[in-house]
């Protein structure tokens, strides 16, 4: 009979060791699992020595920020500068062409490393993301040759938010596919300023309250879409265009979301004015009816978050619950009561949002109230 190798372990952080090993615990004590099945589970879990995914993460987020600044300085350099314009003194559609040259090259190696070292994830996504930067410079130097004078810029975010989309879907990216809505965002705003003559309402909506709307959009066909797809046990390249799109509802959802509610928290302390002297004039009760939709927002978004086990829509909710509340307490309590006071509240206020927070924990960890 053949020797039975032992079963390789599975190395988890701290964290999520815990978890696992309380879980198989319980099933222990529950009789959910024999001892024998329990024991041979404990031994196939591992702490991990070090976390390297999350330091794999940060590391190309820094690295990120260092190109950019290295750029930045590259720019602030004088003689550089100078450099730079000899190297790049051509007309701009020639710019334009090989700055989509090099971001084509950089999407085709992104998709090169994903086909090789489909589990480096964060180096994978890290090409994508100066492939769109490389995109978004030739965008721009696009809209420099074809300029007219009118000023319509608008029109080169729905371009970039076109390419990012179709990009995004194609490969598939969802980092690439978030610049699509963001970019889309960006045209909604610019083309509605355009269209009303760079005034600060477009069908009696000032900024703000065009994202609301916009944000709303978006996380409505998030959740109808999240709702609606079905992976299974399908790869990412096997599926149709509508698959794909129906994959991205979790982005669509998270940065309509983020739209929905930094625009409705914005409008609870501005309201629908888009003029700073007429704002000025205006006491802040008057506003108080956008502090509420804010808050009923946030709190329609912490119900259906709990009912459908959402946990994007209970932490937003949560989220901005909180800052609504907080951003009226300084509204209408700074210049009412002592700052000693009004800190000693906060302080109040927090440690005890901390202690029922600490105590819900300790229940997930129980298992049991």
């Amino acid at each position: 009979m053949p020797e039975q190798k032992s079963p390789s372990r599975v190395a988890l952080g701290r964290k999520h060791h815990g978890i696992v090993a309380r879980a198989i615990e319980r099933w222990r004590q529950s009789g959910i699992l024999d001892e024998q099945t329990a024991a041979r589970l404990s031994d196939s879990i591992t702490i991990a020595s070090f976390d390297w995914q999350r330091t794999a993460r940060y590391a190309f987020i820094i690295s990120i920020f260092c190109l950019v600044i290295a750029v930045g300085a590259i720019l602030a350099d004088e003689v550089l500068m100078k450099l730079l314009m000899r190297i790049f003194n051509a007309p701009a559609i020639v710019k334009c062409a090989f700055l989509a040259a090099v971001s084509a090259a950089l999407f085709r190696y992104g998709l090169f490393l994903r086909k090789r070292y489909p589990h480096r994830l964060y180096g994978n996504e890290s090409v994508f993301f100066l492939g769109v930067l490389a995109l978004a410079a030739a965008v721009f130097f696009l809209g420099v040759a074809i300029d007219t004078g009118t000023g319509h810029y608008s029109v080169l975010f729905l371009v970039a938010s076109v390419l990012y989309s179709l990009l995004g879907l194609w490969f598939p990216s969802k980092l690439v596919w978030v610049f699509g809505l963001l970019s889309l965002g960006a045209w909604m705003g610019t083309e509605t300023g355009y269209v009303s003559g760079h005034g600060m309402y477009f069908l009696g909506m000032n900024y703000p309250l065009r994202f609301v709307f916009f944000g709303a959009a978006l996380t409505a066909l998030g959740i109808a879409g999240r709702h609606s797809f079905v992976n299974g046990n399908a790869t990412t390249s096997s599926l149709s265009v509508k698959e794909r799109l129906l994959s991205m509802s979790t982005q669509i959802k998270v940065i309509g979301l983020l739209n929905l509610f930094v625009a409705l928290w914005i409008m609870s302390i501005f309201g629908n004015y888009g003029d700073m002297s007429h704002w000025q004039k205006v006491r802040q009760y008057e506003l108080l009816h956008w502090s509420i939709l804010f808050g009923a927002v946030a709190l329609a978004a912490i119900w259906y978050g709990l009912r459908q086990d959402d946990g994007v829509l209970r932490g937003f909710g949560l989220t901005f619950l909180f800052i609504n509340l907080y951003t009226r307490f300084f509204e209408y309590f700074w210049d009412s009561i002592h700052k000693a006071a009004f800190f000693a509240v906060l302080a109040v206020s927090f440690w005890y949002l901390g202690s029922k927070a600490e105590a819900i924990w300790h229940i997930g960890q129980r298992g049991h109230p």
